[in-house]
């Protein structure tokens, strides 16, 4: 999660976009509970790769990392240098049952990892692969294949950045060797050529099939990403509507922060506030709207506004960033 999620700003100049709130929660925090859930087994320690992101930030990722009873280490990536690369960088945790995973996508699954094998990649069809990378399997379940990009049809099991391996020494030993000999594609050390090594050694990899893959690459992906969270985790997000009063409505699913202030407004569907927010005759749905905010007289969906933004009167599609005023 070292990248400068340049594709979410503003959103990202003053929070890393794995930190960016959906659904109430961190994006990096939904990810490492889901994993937890897939694993069922016990986590020990998670490793987080970042770029400069500042003490504060640093100590909100060993906060998560506690949250599921896992030891949290930070490890820096100071230059893009590829996915092999960023993932040697937390070098001493590659040992035993490891978990890779690229912090800016959340997934649905219901299945439960098949240790017998030696690694799982986690997939999911795309009715476009053209912009994946995708694997070809055989009948047995196998897969035989890591084509990245293709240009025409070879399968539409697109890789979604996320991997289990049996023997994180194992791929610690190919993530050497890439970087040791200098082998690039694209000016890059690329995951998917140690991959395709160890299965050439002989090593079977599975494909573990996700029902829904969600992106937080830019604004309406992130959006949508909060509402397909809200709708299929409604029992996580029960509201007390006693709470707002002055005729304000609530159309779940929706997360309300603590101390959130609504008067005489139209709520959701697809909304989450961050704590100690303010809103006052609004009417907004399929929305983020995050923490310290005071937004009055605004009409939106579709849309993104930060922390500490003070708005009075506005009818749009919005991606405000952190501090900002409009009156």
């Amino acid at each position: 999660m070292a990248g400068m999620g340049k594709r979410m700003r503003p959103h990202t100049l003053t929070v890393p976009k794995p930190l960016l709130p959906v659904a109430g929660k961190p994006i990096v925090h939904w990810l490492i509970e889901d994993i937890a859930r897939v694993c069922r087994d016990r986590i020990d320690e998670v490793a987080f790769v970042i770029g400069d992101f500042g003490a504060e930030t640093e100590q909100k990722l060993l906060d998560v990392a506690e949250s599921i009873g896992a030891k949290g280490k930070i490890f820096y990536q100071d230059e893009p240098l590829g996915t092999a690369h960023a993932v040697l960088c937390a070098e001493e945790c590659l040992d035993g049952e490891v978990i890779v995973a690229f912090a800016d996508t959340l997934f649905r699954a219901n299945f439960e990892l098949d240790k017998t094998r030696d690694g799982i990649i986690w997939v999911h069809r795309v009715e476009d692969p053209r912009m994946f990378g995708v694997v070809k399997i055989d009948e047995g379940n196998n897969i035989t294949d890591f084509v990245e990009k293709p240009s025409e049809f070879v399968s539409d099991l697109a890789i979604i950045g996320i991997y289990y391996f049996h023997d994180g020494a194992n791929l610690k030993k190919e993530l050497r060797y890439l970087l040791d000999n200098n082998i690039r594609e694209k000016g890059e050390y690329q995951l998917t050529n140690a991959l395709e090594n160890m299965k050439n050694k002989g090593l079977r990899f599975a494909p573990g099939a996700v029902e829904e893959w969600w992106d937080c690459g830019n604004k309406d992906a992130t959006v949508f990403t909060n509402q397909r969270l809200l709708a299929t985790r409604q029992e996580q997000f029960a509201i007390d509507k006693t709470r707002f009063n002055g005729g304000t409505e609530i159309i779940e699913p929706c997360f309300i922060g603590a101390n959130v202030q609504i008067k005489g407004c139209r709520i959701g569907p697809y909304v989450s506030i961050g704590d100690n927010t303010v809103l006052e005759n609004c009417e907004v749905d399929n929305s983020i709207i995050q923490s310290h905010s005071s937004i009055r007289n605004l009409k939106c969906t579709n849309s993104i506004i930060g922390n500490h933004v003070r708005m009075d009167g506005s009818s749009h599609e919005l991606s405000i960033g952190d501090y900002s005023t409009q009156n």
